[in-house]
């Protein structure tokens, strides 16, 4: 029976588990390894700090979409892929034997300018870490003020810092919240864009520090390049994101930020066993921004392509479309929506995220 092992049971990979049932008819097997049973939807991560889902509002049941369908759900990590042998090795020992392997091991917060051991520091994923922070904005509160860091100038680190004084307000307790932003605010989007953002930031009564970066992040404090340095009781890094060290560690081919590296079919450029989508990829006809649209897109070829290879059929080609729509969770039922030119702010802009988010949700959670 060939074997189908997909690694990460993330947003590029949930068209495949639905269709399990049907793989299984074609005489294949399928296992599914994930770091947990629940996986979150990242898109809907600052809503759960901000308190407008609750975990289970925002997560799908992995483990039981796997097993209900009649496929093989794995809780671990996988640490090492060799291609040759065509094994997989788990954080757990275990080694896995494939037919065909897809990954869709998403993305973590690079973490070199936070000190080790430093603690109340929250990285933007995984998207569990928001809810933690949640928590920890809460118990703060009830002690006094809470002094609340975001660090980082993209989309995730307004996101956050929006949620953020979201979550503060709710507690009732006096606070602050400061975004260290260094020059690169918002920098891939258009004046009007970051205009509005920086009007929301006001209306959250979030401080928007820009200029220099932060060099360091130690418990309590964050350290800007300039020597300036300021106290903080909670601090969520939002400093981009990049692919999991899996790929280069195996020897396998990897982009400019380690991910590995496929070709217009989603397949890896050395290896015609091995497929990939989401965050962990470096498409190689050309570079992919790391947001959510580009997996779900990538979802249906995946499914395709990962049959046919087990069954010798042709592939498709994976186009990466036009202009997404993009809108942003500023906090409080607000946000800002942008697509070709087209952009306002306010609590419209949050209802049709939510419609769109939760839509998603319900396609793929268990009825």
């Amino acid at each position: 029976m060939p074997s189908l092992l997909l690694l990460g049971a993330g947003h590029a990979h949930m068209t495949v588990m639905e269709a399990i049932p049907r793989l299984i008819e074609r005489g294949h097997s399928v296992t599914v390894v994930g770091p947990g049973e629940r996986h979150y939807y990242s898109g809907m991560g600052p809503g759960m700090l901000g308190g407008h889902y609750s975990p289970e509002d925002i997560s799908f049941p992995v483990r039981q979409m796997v097993t209900q369908r009649g496929g093989t759900f794995i809780t671990a990590r996988a640490t090492r892929i060799d291609p040759q042998r065509k094994h997989v090795v788990l954080d757990s020992g275990q080694e896995l034997a494939y037919d065909v392997c897809s990954c869709n091991t998403g993305s973590h917060v690079p973490s070199s300018i936070v000190d080790g051991d430093a603690t109340d520091v929250f990285p933007v994923k995984p998207i569990e870490n928001l809810l933690a922070g949640r928590e920890s904005i809460r118990r703060r509160a009830s002690r006094g003020p809470v002094r609340i860091a975001v660090v980082g100038g993209g989309p995730a680190a307004l996101e956050v810092a929006g949620n953020a004084a979201a979550a503060l307000t709710q507690t009732g307790a006096q606070g602050n919240v400061a975004m260290y932003a260094g020059s690169s605010f918002l920098r891939r989007f258009p004046a009007r864009v970051r205009e509005l953002a920086r009007k929301e930031l006001q209306k959250a009564r979030v401080k928007l520090h820009e200029g220099a970066y932060a060099s360091a992040v130690h418990t309590g404090e964050v350290v800007l390049d300039n020597g300036e340095r300021y106290e903080a009781d909670i601090i969520f890094t939002a400093l981009g994101v990049v692919p999991s060290p899996l790929f280069a560690a195996s020897g396998l081919p990897v982009g400019k930020d380690g991910g590995l590296a496929v070709d217009a079919h989603l397949r890896c450029t050395e290896y015609d066993d091995i497929f990939g989508g989401g965050d962990c990829i470096w498409f190689t006809p050309q570079p992919l921004a790391k947001v959510g649209v580009y997996a779900v897109r990538q979802n249906p070829v995946l499914l395709h392509n990962l049959a046919a290879r087990l069954e010798g059929g042709p592939l498709l080609t994976f186009s990466p479309g036009g202009e997404y729509l993009l809108i942003f969770n500023t906090g409080s039922g607000r946000g800002i929506l942008h697509k070709a030119g087209f952009t306002f702010a306010g609590r419209l802009a949050f209802m049709v995220k939510d419609w769109i988010d939760r839509r998603f949700i319900r396609r793929f959670q268990p009825h």
